[in-house]
C-alpha cells in the first residue's frame, strides 16, 4: 500500500485550518460523550478491581484461616486478577480484530460479572482465586479495547482527550474502590460485598452496549460500509463527512490485499514501521510501569507507615488524599494532552517524577524516629509523584497505543502493547516489598529515579509527536521514520 496526500485529509491540522467550521467540540456533540462514557466504564472496572483488593484482603484473612497463615495465597489472591489481564490482554487483541470492538467489550463484561459473582459467593480461598482469575481476564479484554474503540469514534482534534477519559475512569475506578472499602467495613460479609458489587458497573455497560455501534474504522475494514457511514453520521457534519467517508473509502480500497490475509503474531514483527510503532508503543507501557505507579497505588498505605506514620487510619486517609490526587491529576491531562501534546507532556511528566522520586528516596535516607520532618517529606514526595505522574505518564501511553498501529493490526498490537503492560505491573507487584526490604526504602526509590531517567530518555528519542494527526498521518509518520522522507516510493507495510 503506498500512501499519497496532495491535500490536506480530513480531521488533519491543514485541513480543520482550511475549514476551522467543521471542527468537532465533544461537548457540543452529546452523541460521542455517550459513546465514550459508556466504552469508558472498563476503564472503571479496570481501576475498581485493582484498587478493591488491598481493603477487602484484610477482611478475606479474617474469614479463611489458611490465608491468615499463608502469605503465598494471600500473594496470590492479590495477582492472580494481573495474571488473568495479563491472558485477557494477550487475547483481547485477537478478539477485537477477528470480532470486533463492540463484541471484545460484551464479552468482557460477561467473564468480569462470572467473575465478581464468584468471588462474591466463594466458599474458600481457592474459588476465590478462579473468581479473581475471572475478574482479571474481563479487565485484560477491556484494557485493550476500551481505548481502540474509543480512538476509532473520535475525531483527530479531540481524540486524546477522548482516549485520556478512560484512563480518568481508571483512576476514578481506584478512588471508588476505597471509598467503597471504607463504606462496607461495618456491613457483614464485608469482603463478599467488596468484590461483588464491581460486577454491577459490568451489568450496566453490557445493556448499554447492546444499543451502542460498532467502530466504523473496523467496519470499513469488513466491508460494511453502509453501517459505517450511519455511526459517522452522528458524528459529523454533511460535509465533513463526505471528506471522511472518501478518506476510508481510498484506504479500505488500498488495504483489500491485507484484509485477506489472516493476521498472525509474527506477522506484525515483519514490518519495520510496526516494529517502530510498538517499540514506542510497548516502551512507554512498560515505563509507566516502571517508573513506580502500582508501586505507590498498591503500597502507598504501607510507604506511609514506613515513613514512620504508624496509623492505620492516618495511613489510610493519606491514602485515599494520593488516589483522589491521581484522579484529579488524570482530568488536567486530558486537557493538555490535546493541547501541550502527548509527547511534550511526557517529558514534562516524567521530569517531574524524578525530581518527587529523588525527594522521597532523601526522606527515607534521611528518617529518624526523633524528627518527623522526614516523615512529611516522604508524603510530600508521594503528593508530587502522582501530582507529575497522573496528567501525562498516566494518560499518554494509553493514548499513544490507541492511535499509533496501521488499522489492520490495531487490535493485535494494541493487545501486545495491553500485555506488556500488565507483566510489567505483575513485576513491579511482587518485587517492590522484597527489593524495598532487602536495599532498604531510600536506594529502591532511588532505583526507580534512574528508571524515570531512561524512561525520559526513551521518550526523547523513541516517542514522537502525534497530537492532532489523523490515523493516515500517523501511518505515513512511521513510515517517514523507517525509510525516510519519500511518501511515494516506500510500502507502509512492505520492508
Amino acid at each position: 500500500m503506498t500512501i499519497s496526500i496532495s491535500t490536506p485529509g480530513p480531521g488533519s491540522s491543514g485541513y480543520l485550518d482550511m475549514y476551522p467550521e467543521r471542527k468537532v467540540s465533544a461537548f457540543k456533540n452529546p452523541y460521542i460523550l455517550g459513546l465514550t462514557a459508556v466504552a469508558s466504564i472498563g476503564g472503571l472496572l479496570f481501576g475498581y478491581d485493582t484498587g478493591v483488593i488491598s481493603g477487602a484482603l484484610l477482611y478475606i484473612k479474617d474469614d479463611f484461616e489458611q490465608v491468615k497463615q499463608s502469605n503465598f495465597l494471600q500473594e496470590t489472591i492479590v495477582s492472580m486478577a494481573v495474571a488473568g489481564a495479563i491472558l485477557g490482554a494477550a487475547a483481547g487483541g485477537w478478539i477485537n480484530d477477528a470480532y470486533g470492538r463492540k463484541r471484545a467489550t460484551l464479552t468482557a463484561d460477561v467473564i468480569f460479572t462470572v467473575g465478581a459473582v464468584v468471588m462474591a459467593f466463594a466458599p474458600d480461598p481457592y474459588i476465590l482465586i478462579i473468581g479473581r482469575l475471572l475478574v482479571g481476564l474481563g479487565v485484560g479484554v477491556a484494557s485493550v479495547t476500551a481505548p481502540v474503540y474509543i480512538a476509532e469514534l473520535s475525531p483527530s482534534e479531540i481524540r486524546g482527550s477522548l482516549v485520556s477519559t478512560n484512563v480518568l475512569m481508571i483512576t476514578g475506578g481506584q478512588f471508588l474502590s476505597y471509598l467503597i472499602n471504607l463504606a462496607f467495613t461495618q456491613v457483614p460479609g464485608t469482603w463478599r460485598w467488596m468484590l461483588g458489587v464491581s460486577g454491577v458497573p459490568a451489568v450496566i455497560q453490557f445493556c448499554l452496549m447492546l444499543f451502542l455501534p460498532e467502530s466504523p474504522r473496523w467496519l470499513f475494514i469488513k466491508n460494511r460500509e453502509k453501517e459505517a457511514i450511519d455511526v459517522l453520521a452522528n458524528i459529523y457534519d454533511v460535509a465533513r463527512l463526505e471528506d471522511e467517508i472518501a478518506s476510508l473509502s481510498v484506504q479500505s480500497e488500498e488495504e483489500d490485499l491485507h484484509k485477506r490475509k489472516d493476521i498472525r503474531f509474527w506477522d506484525v514483527f515483519k514490518s519495520k514501521e510496526i516494529r517502530l510503532a510498538f517499540l514506542a508503543g510497548g516502551g512507554l507501557q512498560a515505563f509507566q510501569q516502571f517508573t513506580g505507579i502500582n508501586t505507590v497505588m498498591y503500597y502507598s498505605p504501607t510507604i506511609v507507615q514506613m515513613a514512620g506514620f504508624r496509623s492505620n487510619e492516618l495511613a489510610l486517609l493519606l491514602s485515599l488524599i494520593v488516589a483522589g490526587l491521581n484522579a484529579c491529576g488524570t482530568i488536567l491531562g486530558i486537557y493538555l494532552i490535546d493541547h501541550a501534546g502527548r509527547r511534550k507532556l511526557s517529558l514534562y511528566s516524567l521530569a517531574g517524577v524524578i525530581v518527587s522520586l529523588i525527594i522521597l528516596s532523601i526522606s527515607f535516607f534521611k528518617q529518624s524516629s526523633e524528627n518527623a520532618l522526614y516523615g512529611w517529606l516522604a508524603v510530600l514526595g508521594l503528593a508530587l509523584y502522582i501530582a507529575f505522574f497522573s496528567p501525562g505518564m498516566g494518560t499518554v501511553p494509553w493514548t499513544v497505543n490507541s492511535e499509533i498501529y496501521p488499522e489492520q493490526y490495531r487490535g493485535i498490537c494494541g493487545g501486545m502493547s495491553a500485555t506488556v503492560n500488565w507483566v510489567s505491573n505483575l513485576i513491579v507487584a511482587e518485587s517492590f516489598l522484597s527489593v524495598a526490604q532487602g536495599a532498604g526504602t531510600g536506594p529502591t526509590f532511588l532505583i526507580i529515579a534512574g528508571i524515570a531517567v531512561l524512561a525520559f530518555l526513551f521518550v526523547l528519542v523513541f516517542v514522537p509527536e502525534t497530537k492532532g494527526l489523523t490515523f493516515d498521518e500517523v501511518e505515513i509518520l512511521w513510515k517517514d521514520r523507517a525509510w525516510g522522507k519519500n511518501p511515494r516510493t516506500q510500502s507502509l507495510l512492505e520492508s
